[in-house]
């Protein structure tokens, strides 16, 4: 795959295709190729093969659990050299089928996570689930889609994807490059939360659980309960500094229901690829009180946010990864809304 104005800028993608033997490859390739290339106006397929996808440089994986495996995303913000893989992800072997929860920040490490999933089983991947909307677990969803994942989200995650897909498009190739952004789409859900609160693997249950705003209006929890790990996405971080992008008020509150759940693990949106519960929120917990504390507290000395913001927050500052990056954007955030306490 080519960029029709720099044609010497090219990439190959995977496109998932279920084929038995190579001829039956060969047979059914033009026809998805063609499919394919028609999403893509800024771009060219110069050329296809089929292969088994070994070539690709899988994801590395921990199984946290008995059929439960997670890619842990690095502490970084996005570059061309990780190309989005940020975000940690996971998917959930069942007796039938496989289900993946997010997809990575980019077509190139969705593809490197579908070889990971691959590495484990043969099995379908029946669905992908997207815990909330940010780009760094939601750009790698179009492997899935092509594979024949349903991808299932928030009631409010089709609308919030809709309204940001131009800014995360943009925003995304400038920062991972035209190399590693090729291929790269926003791709809404095919159903929601609200009318699919259960999925049967085989033999295996997840159930997904829609939140009012919190980290984001479009936060859901995948829980498993075979092996009691409960996959958070951001409503939980650990050494990473979490990102308000929705109401502080509203994601305390969500934690606070949360720490009633009886799940012996959780998968965080950022940190370890596991961590013990309730114990694993107290971080995220502790740091937003914090920040919500200092932020009163400065309002009440009738502080603007111009000044506020230049230490609200600053105590926790060594107890963080990417610090400086996020908590200034928390602060202006829960000054907006604590301002109309």
């Amino acid at each position: 795959m080519c960029l029709q104005e720099q044609p010497d800028l090219c990439a190959e993608r995977l496109i998932p295709l279920a084929a038995e033997t190579s001829a039956i490859c060969e047979a059914a390739a033009p026809e998805r190729v063609e499919q394919w290339r028609k999403r893509f106006e800024s771009a060219t397929v110069t050329d296809w093969r089929c292969g088994d996808g070994s070539v690709l440089d899988a994801l590395s994986v921990t199984e946290v659990a008995d059929g439960v495996f997670v890619h842990q995303g690095l502490y970084e913000t996005p570059t061309p050299a990780n190309a989005g893989d940020l975000a940690n992800i996971g998917f959930v072997i069942g007796g039938d089928a496989v289900a993946v929860i997010d997809a990575g920040g980019s077509r190139s490490v969705g593809e490197r996570f579908y070889a990971a999933v691959r590495r484990q089983t043969d099995l379908p991947i029946k669905w992908l689930i997207l815990t909330h909307m940010h780009p760094d677990h939601t750009m790698g969803a179009g492997v899935f889609q092509d594979a024949g994942a349903q991808i299932i989200g928030h009631p409010k995650l089709a609308d919030a994807l809709i309204n940001r897909r131009t800014a995360y498009t943009e925003n995304i190739a400038a920062l991972i490059g035209p190399r590693a952004f090729l291929g790269t789409r926003v791709v809404g859900p095919d159903m929601d939360s609200g009318s699919v609160r259960e999925i049967d693997l085989g033999g295996r249950r997840l159930v997904l659980r829609s939140f009012p705003t919190a980290h984001t209006d479009n936060d859901l929890t995948v829980f498993d309960g075979s092996t009691g790990t409960l996959f958070t996405g951001d409503l939980v971080f650990s050494v990473h500094t979490p990102a308000l992008d929705g109401s502080i008020l509203g994601w305390l509150s969500v934690l606070q229901e949360m720490a009633g759940f009886e799940a012996e693990r959780i998968v965080p949106g950022h940190g370890p690829v596991s961590l013990p519960w309730p114990d694993g929120g107290l971080g995220t917990w502790n740091y937003l009180t914090t920040l919500a504390e200092e932020t009163r507290q400065a309002i009440i000395r009738g502080e603007s946010m111009r000044t506020a913001i230049d230490h609200l927050g600053n105590s926790m500052r060594g107890s963080w990864e990417l610090f400086d990056e996020y908590n200034p954007r928390n602060a202006t955030a829960a000054y907006k809304e604590l301002e109309w306490e």
